[in-house]
C-alpha cells in the first residue's frame, strides 16, 4: 500500500512516458475529487498587468451576448475606472452584464463607479456584505476571480482590479501575478464557479441571453476545474493540493502570496522533500500586504528547511501569484493560496492543468522570478533575532484565520 508522501511506483524505477503520467494523474484527480476533466482546451498564461488587463478588457469590449465577472478585490485607480467603463458600455449596447463583488474585499470601490454601472444596466451583486452577516459568515469570503464572456472565453487567476496590479512588476507599486485565458470545455467549470456564488446573491440564475451552446476543442490541454467552498471537514481544495504533492516524483514548485499552512500540509511538504522530490517554495519578500500571514508561515521555516525544502523570497515587489507545477507535466493555477484561509474558509477556484507545454511556460516564469529572489538558508534562519521569533509567536492564536 502506498501512503501519502511515499514514492509512487514510477519513482522506484519504472518511468512511464509523459502521456501515461498525465493519464494517471488525471484519474487520481477525477476519482478523488469527483469532477471530470475536459480535453481540447486552449490556455494562454498571462504575466502581470501589462499582459493581463489588455487581454481582459479586449474580450469585454468585444462581447456580444453575456459578461459574467466576479472578483474579490475591486479597488481604485485608472484600471478600476477602465473596467467600469467597459462593462457599462457593453450593458448600454444590450449585452447582459453581471458583476459579483465580495462584500469585504471590494468595499474600497468608488461609489461613482457603482453608479455609472448601475445607470448603464450592469447587474451588480455583493457577496456577503459584513454589515448583514453573523460573525461566522463574515469569515467566509468569495476569493474567486473569474471573467466569462459569451460563454466561450474565460479568465481566472490571482489578479484583482486595482492599480497595484498594473505594470510589469518593475517596482513595489506593480505587483507580480499570473492569470490565464481559457477557451474550450473548461470554460463551463469557471462559469459554474460564478453561478454558484451568484445564486446566493441574486434571484435570477440565467435568462434568455444564456445560449448554452457547445464548446469546440481548440487546444490540447486537459483541465479539471476545482471549486473550493467553506464547510466543516476536508475540502476539495485540500485534496487537490494533497494529490499533487503525493504524486510528485522529481519536482514540486509552489508560488503563493500567502503561506500559512496547517500542520498536516507542513508535514506533507517535509515528507515530499525527504523522499527525494525537490520542493521549491517562492514567497513574498520585503513587500507584502499581509505581514501577519507572513509571520505565521515563517514559524514553519526551520522544520521545512531541515527537511530539505528550498524557500526563496521575491524581492522587487509583492509576489501575488498562486501557482503549483509538478514534474514539468502538471500545473495548478487560480485564486487559492497555500494558507488555511484559502483551504478552509474562502470560496476559491483552481485549474488543474495536464499539459507539458503550458507547465513549461509557467516554469519559465518561475525561473525568471527566482533570478529576483533570495534563498533562506537554514543556518542563518536559526540565528534570526529574538524580536522576529517573538513576532512569529504572537500570531499563533490567529493562524487558522490567515
Amino acid at each position: 500500500m502506498i501512503l501519502d508522501g511515499e514514492p509512487a511506483p514510477a519513482a522506484r524505477g519504472v518511468a512511464p512516458d509523459t502521456d501515461a503520467r498525465k493519464q494517471l494523474l488525471r484519474r487520481r484527480l477525477e476519482r478523488l475529487i469527483g469532477v471530470a476533466a475536459t480535453e481540447g482546451n486552449e490556455l494562454a498564461p498571462l504575466r502581470n498587468g501589462d499582459e493581463i488587463f489588455p487581454a481582459m478588457l479586449g474580450v469585454i469590449r468585444s462581447a456580444q451576448h453575456t459578461i459574467d465577472m466576479m472578483t474579490f478585490v475591486y479597488w481604485r485607480g485608472q484600471i478600476a475606472r477602465d473596467f467600469a467603463a467597459a462593462l457599462a458600455d457593453r450593458a448600454r449596447a444590450g449585452v447582459r452584464v453581471r458583476l459579483l463583488l465580495d462584500g469585504f474585499g471590494a468595499k474600497r470601490i468608488e461609489q461613482r463607479l457603482l453608479d455609472l454601472m448601475d445607470v448603464a444596466g450592469v447587474q451588480v451583486a455583493w457577496f456577503r456584505k459584513p454589515v448583514w452577516l453573523s460573525p461566522l459568515k463574515q469569515n467566509h469570503r468569495c476569493h474567486r476571480k473569474a471573467l466569462i464572456v459569451d460563454e466561450h472565453i474565460a479568465f481566472t487567476g490571482g489578479v484583482g482590479i486595482a492599480e497595484e496590479w498594473c505594470g510589469n512588476a518593475r517596482n513595489p507599486g506593480e505587483w507580480r501575478d499570473t492569470h490565464v485565458q481559457v477557451r474550450g470545455p473548461a470554460v463551463d467549470g469557471i462559469a459554474a464557479a460564478f453561478a454558484q456564488n451568484w445564486a446566493e446573491c441574486h434571484d435570477e440564475l440565467f435568462d434568455h441571453r444564456d445560449r448554452f451552446t457547445e464548446h469546440h476543442q481548440t487546444g490540447s490541454s486537459i483541465v479539471q476545474v476545482v471549486r473550493g467552498s467553506a464547510s466543516i471537514g476536508w475540502q476539495d481544495m485540500q485534496t487537490l493540493v494533497r494529490v499533487m504533492l503525493t504524486s510528485a516524483e522529481k519536482r514540486f514548485r509552489l508560488a503563493t502570496a500567502y503561506f500559512a499552512p496547517d500542520a498536516y500540509f507542513v508535514d506533507l511538504l517535509c515528507r515530499t522533500a525527504r523522499r527525494g522530490v525537490r520542493v521549491e517554495i517562492l514567497l513574498p519578500g520585503p513587500h507584502t500586504d499581509q505581514r501577519a500571514c507572513r509571520l505565521a508561515g515563517q514559524q514553519h521555516y526551520t522544520r521545512l528547511l531541515e527537511a530539505g525544502v528550498h524557500i526563496r523570497q521575491y524581492q522587487p515587489t509583492m509576489m501575488h501569484a498562486k501557482i503549483i507545477t509538478v514534474d514539468s507535466v502538471a500545473a495548478l493555477i487560480g485564486s487559492s493560496n497555500f494558507n488555511r484561509r484559502s483551504m478552509d474558509h474562502d470560496e476559491e477556484v483552481m485549474l488543474a492543468v495536464l499539459d507539458e507545454t503550458f507547465t513549461a511556460a509557467l516554469d519559465r516564469d518561475y525561473d525568471a522570478d527566482l533570478e529576483h529572489s533570495v534563498e533562506i538558508g537554514l543556518g542563518r534562519w536559526r540565528r534570526r533575532a529574538l524580536l522576529q521569533r517573538t513576532k512569529e509567536a504572537a500570531v499563533t492564536p490567529f493562524r487558522r484565520f490567515l
